[in-house]
């Protein structure tokens, strides 16, 4: 009985993350596929756009959110000015702002005859200013949008890393005669690698992944090319090939930095002990600098876009009043609920069944299937429809479940199951590593079966875990524009897609008011976490 018991466990963690890893496998398997001849013409036109612009773009997006990113998590963390304790959490609204809704505001700030111009206009009066004002379109526009909107990534990572590090590093670095500039360079930077590296890998892949704010501004990338290849020439395995290249660019950026680091070592030595690293207070133009800078990032990445979609809100009220206001949050909402129950649940029931069977086997799949997050959402998408594709053809031999998968809310939800397992199943783990074998076995000699102690004693144990994974998921959920733009059933629109729907047509008028619901919404979950949930 004890046996069976441990199946169903092993069994279902098993199917789970089978299920997940199918669409992954499905992009692998597409390299070996033919293609039709929009390949070839492909490969001998845009191809190298498609690989010129990804790489600018990747180049572009790391250096700006490095430097503005480490630059504010050193200065929140080493040093105290006026509105310190205030940046410590603003800063990390910028999530709140999707890539493609900043490329909205940016241009509609800078664009002939918009916000810039009509500001200039109402304080010097009639001039030909368009010529004056600074256009951020293109390549441009696109790093500057994803760059303040994915910042956050790095800063939050890199301040972890920085309000633990020892005072003992620093206090090192003095008695070798170095200045603050060079313990920055020296000894602070580095021994914070693994956390920055970390945060500009999420970066990374979220600009490879980015589809909103290309397609905005018009420019050629993988993403791009990728939607073209099935939307416009109704071609699924050009646009599998294409993401096997994607997928490959990915994890070959991941190899790379791991051999760059070698055998280098980053932890702090234990010999001496932690000592909390002491804040130095700022005074004069040093704290007015300091306050200047983390204030502009903070301007630029959140009071800009949400400021500029208000304004076009109140200065439009016609289309707010057009927006099915309770339509677009009853789906957002719908959405969200769906999607975080089955996800919580799952890797729940995935996690116990790896710690009750401790199997290798199970333990490899769940660790592939949990690489879904590094693939951008647009490859997903893609990949589940040629799964099911495959499986209604070739297994089922027209079975007609095509329908029931595609253009419908459950296979909207099943891929955002696939994108964002990884999130909720590390979510999971962390908390099950902090809960003792030994207690688990306390509960089977007092006679709670294996069902009984997950429910009784861990899912309890594990609650606020629960309650900041199904946050986080909400956040993510609510900005994903791709996967629900690919995948939603007919006439069913959310805050993102209909924001997008009304740029992709030159309305950005009428994109605000989606768009300032969108930022709100995500804003106040975010509010929730980095105030009441993520202490320092």
């Amino acid at each position: 009985m004890e046996f069976r018991k441990i199946n169903i466990w092993y069994v279902s963690s098993l199917l789970i993350s089978l299920v997940v890893a199918a669409p992954i496998l499905t992009v692998f398997s597409s390299f070996f596929e033919t293609t039709g001849n929009y390949s070839l013409i492909l490969k001998n036109t845009f191809l190298y756009d498609y690989i010129y612009n990804s790489l600018i773009l990747l180049i572009g997006v790391l250096f700006l959110t490095f430097i503005i990113g480490v630059g504010c998590a050193y200065l929140v963390s080493f040093y105290n000015f006026p509105g310190v304790n205030f940046f410590k959490w603003s800063l990390i609204l910028s999530f709140a702002v999707p890539a493609y809704i900043y490329a909205y505001s940016l241009t509609a700030f800078f664009e002939n005859y918009g916000t810039a111009f009509s500001i200039l206009k109402n304080l010097f009066g009639e001039g030909n200013y368009n010529s004056h004002i600074p256009k951020f379109d293109g390549m441009i526009g696109a790093i500057i949008s994803i760059s303040f909107s994915l910042f956050a990534y790095v800063y939050v990572l890199t301040r972890t890393s920085f309000h633990y590090q020892s005072q003992n590093l620093i206090e090192l670095g003095k008695n070798l005669g170095f200045s603050k500039k060079r313990s920055f360079f020296k000894i602070i930077l580095p021994s914070a690698r693994p956390a920055i590296v970390a945060g500009l890998s999420l970066v990374a892949m979220e600009t490879l992944s980015d589809f909103g704010s290309v397609s905005f501004f018009g420019i050629s990338t993988f993403t791009t090319g990728i939607y073209n290849a099935w939307i416009s020439f109704d071609d699924l395995t050009l646009a599998n090939r294409l993401s096997f290249y994607l997928l490959i660019f990915i994890l070959g950026l991941f190899v790379l930095e791991n051999f760059s680091r070698k055998k280098a070592q980053y932890h702090s030595p234990s010999k001496g002990g932690f000592k909390s690293k002491s804040v130095i207070n700022l005074s004069g133009y040093k704290s007015f600098l300091a306050f200047s800078f983390c204030m502009l990032v903070f301007t630029i990445s959140f009071l800009f876009p949400v400021i500029q979609m208000l304004y076009w809100t109140i200065l439009f009220p016609k289309h707010l009043a057009d927006l099915d206001l309770v339509d677009l949050f009853s789906n957002t909402v719908i959405l969200v609920i769906l999607s975080s129950c089955l996800l919580i649940a799952l890797a729940f029931i995935s996690n116990y069944g790896n710690r009750v069977s401790k199997s290798k086997f199970l333990e490899a799949l769940t660790t592939f299937s949990i690489s879904g997050y590094a693939i951008p959402g647009i490859i997903l998408a893609v990949a589940f429809i040629s799964f099911i594709s495959w499986f209604d053809n070739s297994i089922l031999g027209q079975g007609g479940i095509k329908p029931i998968f595609i253009g419908s809310i459950l296979g909207l939800v099943l891929v955002y199951f696939i994108r964002f397992y990884s999130l909720a199943s590390n979510g999971i783990k962390s908390g099950y590593l902090k809960i003792n074998y030994s207690i688990d076995e306390s509960a089977y000699l007092l006679g709670y079966s294996k069902f009984k102690t997950f429910k009784n004693i861990h899912v309890p144990y594990l609650k606020n875990s629960i309650l900041l994974i199904g946050i986080l998921l909400a956040i993510e959920i609510i900005k994903e524009l791709p996967i629900t733009l690919i995948m939603r059933p007919f006439n069913f629109e959310t805050f993102a897609t209909k924001a997008y729907i009304y740029a992709s047509q030159d309305l950005l008028e009428a994109a605000a008011a989606p768009s300032l619901f969108l930022i709100t919404i995500a804003s106040f979950f975010i509010l929730i976490t980095s105030k009441y949930i993520l202490k320092d």
